[in-house]
């Protein structure tokens, strides 16, 4: 996947591969809010084993049998929509949407990252997919690492954890702030690097302000016990023989550089992307930069991988 120079919009503002985001109206919310699917998304829902409904947003076509599946962070699905569709320039792109989120239902008792990660597993196993490299951002890479745990090497070919959560970190000025203790405009000094991505929460209407909470709440849920982490996740990390990359914007005020290397260090083969001029969604501040980190890694590692 060589990725070449492209233009995406989110909200208001736009991005390319090179320079600072030129805003052409102030952003309003890039990542809090929930909006419908960027118009290049197909939206359905699969009913997984058990009768879980799981409602996927596809990018692209299927017509190799493999696919990218990209997993939004706490702050919803489109933190994730835009860096989707331009992924799917180059390949199939399956970005779920955690259920709870948006609307979505979420069963009682499906209620843990291992959960998710199970489901996920059950979502490329209906859709005969194999070879797929996992892109999770924040709680999202929690997840890619729970599934890559799980898997076996039967779906999963590669892992790429953007400003991932889930470890617990040894040093104190390492640890992942906890979110729910910020107010909103705090929140996104911390997450973006850009003041001109930070979300302006004065503008939302009641019900932006509704579903940003009930997703705020459905994370809460699956963050369980610690919220962000697992304290036995590290040390079941080795165990995974994947390639792995662990992108990382550089100004992330809420899951320091620091995590971020240690994140890349638990795992054998794990490669670190530090992401300049970007906080805890690169995705969305430097969308070029970390399209590019990817690209080197598939060149790199995972297609010499492939070929044996």
């Amino acid at each position: 996947m060589r990725v070449s120079s492209y233009e995406v919009c989110e909200k208001g503002s736009t991005m390319t591969t090179t320079g600072s985001p030129k805003p052409t109206t102030t952003p309003t919310a890039p990542a809090f809010t929930a909006t419908p699917a960027t118009p290049a998304a197909k939206s359905r829902t699969i009913e997984l084993p058990g009768g879980l409904p799981l409602t996927i947003q596809e990018f692209g076509e299927n017509t190799e049998g493999t696919a990218v599946l990209v997993l939004h962070a706490g702050s919803g699905p489109r933190t994730v929509a835009g860096f989707s569709a331009a992924l799917s320039e180059h390949v199939y792109v399956i970005t779920p949407i955690h259920p709870g989120f948006d609307g979505t239902a979420r069963p009682d008792g499906f209620d843990s990252v291992a959960d998710l990660a199970t489901a996920y597993l059950d979502l490329l196993d209906a859709l005969d997919l194999t070879g797929v490299m996992v892109v999770g951002n924040s709680v999202g890479g929690w997840i890619a690492s729970e599934m890559a745990l799980r898997d076996n090497h039967r779906r999963i070919g590669s892992l790429v954890l953007v400003n991932a959560v889930g470890i617990h970190a040894y040093k104190q000025e390492n640890r992942v702030v906890d979110v729910r203790t910020l107010d909103p405009a705090d929140l996104g000094k911390l997450s973006f690097a850009n003041a001109a991505f930070r979300p302006d929460f004065s503008t939302f209407s009641d019900e932006q302000r509704a579903a940003a909470a009930a997703n705020q709440r459905t994370l809460a849920v699956y963050g369980g016990e610690h919220f962000v982490f697992d304290p036995k996740l590290r040390a079941r990390l080795h165990r995974v023989s994947l390639p792995v990359l662990v992108v990382w914007g550089e100004q992330d005020g809420v899951a320091p550089l620091g995590y971020g290397r240690g994140f890349a260090r638990a795992f054998p083969h794990g490669r670190f992307a530090p992401i300049p001029e970007a906080g805890h969604f690169p995705q969305l501040e430097q969308t070029g930069a970390t399209l590019a980190a990817i690209s080197d890694f598939v060149d790199q590692v995972v297609k010499p991988d492939e070929q044996g």
